[in-house]
């Protein structure tokens, strides 16, 4: 069969009207050689989202936006093409968000798993819209500028007040203390000058002074460690036994025990003693007056005196 030039003619036009449509279609991004799902959302709101803009789920993109129209209602109706057979559920939804601050904004599809009725090709998701970085930021940084406000208000008030205090007398009054405390940082550092001129000149004696130092530091550790060696334990000990006994004894006096104790508790010895004394007294003070009674020496027979014995009155008087 011979194929005429008229039917070339046919099969080349119809070729390049086929490739033209495919050519077409895959430059929108459609392939007609794959099958697609297709889900719409309405939305109050857009917050800005193009056609062509990837759709996600959990990050990976499975599809983008076809379209967004306006509906008669003023809503926006945005088609979404699906290029996954991973099954959806009719109660996932469709949020709006941002990518990244300058990413611009994506959808994403949040699947409820629990949900065991899958959403076909043509069915509707709820749409949700999260809040952007942005305005996220924005609340956050609401308050804190509001403070900030606040703060620059009182920095101001306080300003005003401290030009109001600081009249001619108050700034004369202060570049005088100024003044002053420059004069005062000045002399210190004098003061320290002739420090260090001293430490200088005098570098020798201190460095004597800091061996001599060192020396006694050596000796008391040699001593220390001769009280060390010499047992000071024991001695301690016996000094502390010691001390027992003499606390024991002293006891004993208190009571009254013992000859001490009874010579400091006994009245009665008290008062002998106090008598005897009184009476060697007597005795001595006799002795003195009439020492002829006691020692007699008589060369041609003289008698001796009678015996007289002194009285207090005699002797008082005598005194």
């Amino acid at each position: 069969m011979k194929i005429t030039r008229e039917i070339k003619t046919a099969i080349l036009v119809i070729t390049s009207i086929l490739l033209f449509i495919w050519g077409y279609n895959y430059l929108k991004g459609n392939d007609l050689f794959n099958t697609y799902r297709f889900f719409y959302v309405e939305y109050e709101n857009v917050e800005g989202l193009a056609p062509s803009a990837p759709v996600t789920i959990n990050g990976l993109v499975i599809g983008k936006v076809k379209t967004i129209t306006l509906t008669e209602n003023g809503k926006l109706l945005v088609k979404l093409q699906i290029d996954t057979d991973f099954p959806i559920s009719k109660t996932s939804t469709a949020s709006i968000y941002d990518a990244s601050l300058i990413g611009g904004k994506q959808l994403a599809i949040n699947p409820n798993y629990s949900d065991k009725n899958i959403a076909e090709s043509g069915d509707y998701l709820k749409g949700t819209i999260e809040v952007s970085l942005v305005d996220s930021l924005g609340d956050k940084a609401a308050p804190a500028l509001a403070k900030v406000e606040k703060l620059m208000s009182s920095a101001d008030q306080l300003v005003v007040s401290f030009n109001e205090v600081l009249d001619a007398k108050g700034k004369a009054d202060l570049k005088r203390s100024l003044a002053e405390l420059s004069a005062t940082m000045e002399q210190f550092h004098k003061v320290a000058s002739n420090a260090n001129v001293i430490l200088e000149e005098n570098k020798g004696q201190l460095k004597g002074v800091v061996t001599n130092f060192n020396k006694v530091s050596d000796n008391f550790v040699k001593i220390s460690d001769s009280l060390n060696k010499a047992n000071l334990g024991l001695a301690v000990k016996n000094l502390n036994a010691t001390l027992y006994k003499v606390d024991g004894i002293m006891k004993g006096i208190e009571s009254g025990q013992g000859t001490m104790g009874k010579l400091m508790k006994d009245d009665a010895l008290y008062a002998n003693l106090e008598k005897t004394s009184k009476e060697l007294e007597l005795l001595l003070q006799d002795v003195r007056l009439n020492p002829t009674r006691y020692v007699n020496v008589s060369v041609f027979g003289k008698k001796n005196k009678p015996y007289v014995a002194p009285t207090d009155t005699i002797t008082k008087a005598k005194n």
